[in-house]
C-alpha cells in the first residue's frame, strides 16, 4: 500500500535483529540505530529514569507521543524503541505520500489486530506537520480509542502545524540538537561496533573533526558520511583527504556548482548583516535554485532581524515574521518574491547588535552567580500575610509618578549598577538611546 510501511517489533529496518547478509547490505545509519533508551545519544532529560518516555517504554503505557525536534535527533529511533520494548506491531506512515485512505486503513488494521490477537500497534507518522487537517483528523479515532499508540514526528512547531485535538491527546516531547560531542560519540561507536564497521578502519583526528562539523548535529547524516568515507579509505585509515572526497561523493555539496550548504547560508546571512543587498540576493537565488526549504530561509531572516538589526529598525522583525507567514501560506514559487522582499528590507535596514549584546551580558552575569534577592518592595504582595513580612512595602506605582517613571531600585543588589542594554546611534535606535539614557538616570536617581 502506497505510503504505508509495516513490520514487526523486531524489524530489521527499525533496529531489530538482522541476518548476516542483511546486516552487510543495510546502510550504516540503519545498522547502528539504537535499540534501547540507554543506547540513545543525547536527550538526557527524556531518557532519565521516571521520565514520561521511560514510563512509556518500561511501563508499556499506551500513551501517544508527539516528538518535536531537528532532523537526526532520534525521533524515528524512539518510535522503534517504543515498539520493540513493548513487543508491538510497528507500522510507519509517511506524511509525504500517505493520504486519508492510508491513515484509515492503518488504524482499521490495528483495531482488527487488537481484537483478534490482543497485540497492540505502534503507528509512526513521520513529518506529521505535512498532513492536512483532514488527514490529522483521521488519526483521532485510533488515538482516542487507543487502537494505536501514535508516535508522530515533526521538525516544525507543533503548536502551529498540529491540530489542537491531536496535540491535547499526545505527550509532547521536545528533542534537542545533538552536540558535537554527541556526534563524535556516535561516529566512534560506529567505527568499533560489530553492527557498524567493526574496527575495520581507523580515522584521523582531522577527518573525525571534519565529519562532526559537516553533520551539523544530525546523527543519521554523520553515519552516512562516515560510511562513504570508510569506502574511500586506503590502507585502513580514513584521512582528511579521503573524508573530504567521500563526503563530496555522498552529495552533501549544496548545489550542482559544488557549493556547500552551510557556506552559502553563512554567506547569505553575512551579506544581509553587511548591508549588501545585491550579494544577499545572489545567495538567496542560489538557495532557491538548489531547492532549499523556503521556511528555513525565512527562519534565518527572523533570527537576523533581532540579532543584527534590533531596535535600529523594529519593523525588520515584523517584516521577517510576515515573510515567514507568507511562505507558509502560499509556498513556492510565489514565496520567492516575499523572501526577496524581506532580504532586501533587512539588508538595507540600519544595523545594531545592542539587543544581542544585552541578553548575552545579562545571561553571563546570571551564569556567574550574580543573582541576588528580588528587592522586597517588588515582591508579590497579593497573598495574605505578604505585607507583614515587608513584601510590596514602599513600592512606587510608576503611573503615579512624573513622566510615568518611578525612582526606585528594580534590579537585585548584585546587579544594581549593571548596564546591559547599550543602544547605538544607528537608525531609530538613536532616539531609543536618547530616551533610555534619560529614563535610566531617573530610575536610578541620577537625574539632575
Amino acid at each position: 500500500m502506497d505510503g504505508l510501511f509495516e513490520m514487526g517489533a523486531a524489524s530489521a529496518s527499525r533496529g531489530g535483529s538482522l541476518s548476516h547478509s542483511d546486516h552487510a547490505a543495510a546502510p550504516l545509519a540503519v545498522r547502528m540505530r539504537p535499540r534501547t533508551l540507554e543506547e540513545l545519544v543525547g536527550q538526557s532529560s527524556l531518557r532519565a529514569p521516571g521520565s514520561p518516555l521511560h514510563q512509556v517504554v518500561e511501563g508499556g503505557q499506551s500513551l501517544s507521543l508527539l516528538l518535536w525536534g531537528p532532523p537526526g535527533t532520534g525521533k524515528t529511533t524512539i518510535a522503534s524503541i517504543v515498539s520493540r520494548s513493548t513487543d508491538r506491531r510497528f507500522v510507519e506512515i509517511s506524511a509525504v505520500s500517505a493520504g486519508v485512505k492510508e491513515v484509515r486503513a492503518a488504524i482499521d488494521a490495528a483495531r482488527a489486530e487488537l481484537v483478534a490477537t490482543g497485540k497492540e500497534t505502534v503507528l509512526f507518522v513521520d513529518e506529521v506537520h505535512r498532513f492536512s487537517k483532514a488527514q490529522q483528523d483521521a488519526l483521532l479515532p485510533g488515538v482516542e480509542n487507543r487502537w494505536v499508540t501514535l508516535v508522530a514526528a515533526t521538525t516544525e512547531n507543533p503548536f502551529f502545524s498540529v491540530i489542537s485535538p491531536l496535540l491535547s491527546r499526545s505527550l509532547l516531547l521536545r528533542l534537542e540538537s545533538l552536540t558535537d560531542d554527541d556526534i563524535r560519540g556516535v561516529l566512534l561507536r560506529a567505527l568499533e561496533d560489530e553492527r557498524g564497521l567493526g574496527g575495520s578502519v581507523t580515522i584521523s583526528d582531522e577527518a573525525l573533526d571534519h565529519l562532526v562539523r559537516l553533520a551539523g548535529g544530525d546523527a543519521r547524516r554523520s553515519l552516512t558520511y562516515l560510511e562513504a568515507a570508510a569506502g574511500a579509505a586506503s590502507e585502513g585509515e580514513i584521512t582528511l583527504e579521503a573524508a573530504e572526497r567521500a563526503v563530496d561523493q555522498a552529495a552533501v555539496r549544496y548545489d550542482r556548482q559544488g557549493d556547500q550548504h552551510y557556506d552559502v547560508v553563512s554567506a547569505f546571512i553575512k551579506s544581509v548583516r553587511g548591508s549588501d543587498a545585491d550579494a544577499a540576493l545572489h545567495y538567496l537565488a542560489r538557495m532557491i535554485e538548489a531547492g532549499e526549504d523556503p521556511r528555513f530561509i525565512a527562519r534565518r531572516l527572523m533570527i537576523l532581524a533581532s540579532e543584527d538589526i534590533g531596535l535600529a529598525d523594529s519593523t525588520a522583525l515584523q517584516t521577517a515574521v510576515a515573510a515567514a507567514q507568507t511562505v507558509q501560506l502560499i509556498g513556492m514559487p510565489e514565496a520567492q518574491l516575499t523572501l526577496a522582499h524581506a532580504t532586501i528590507a533587512l539588508a538595507v535596514a540600519p544595523k545594531s547588535n545592542a539587543v544581542t549584546n544585552a541578553i548575552f551580558a545579562a545571561r553571563a552575569d546570571v551564569a556567574a552567580g550574580k543573582i541576588g534577592n528580588v528587592p522586597p518592595h517588588l515582591r508579590d504582595a497579593h497573598y495574605e500575610g505578604a505585607k507583614k513580612i515587608g513584601h510590596g512595602e514602599a513600592y512606587k506605582y510608576a503611573h503615579d509618578e512624573p513622566f510615568g517613571i518611578a525612582t526606585q531600585q528594580y534590579a537585585p543588589e548584585a546587579v544594581a549598577d549593571a548596564e546591559y542594554y547599550r543602544p547605538t546611534t544607528h537608525g531609530a535606535e538613536a532616539g531609543v538611546k536618547e530616551r533610555w539614557e534619560r529614563v535610566r538616570k531617573i530610575v536610578r536617581g541620577q537625574d539632575g
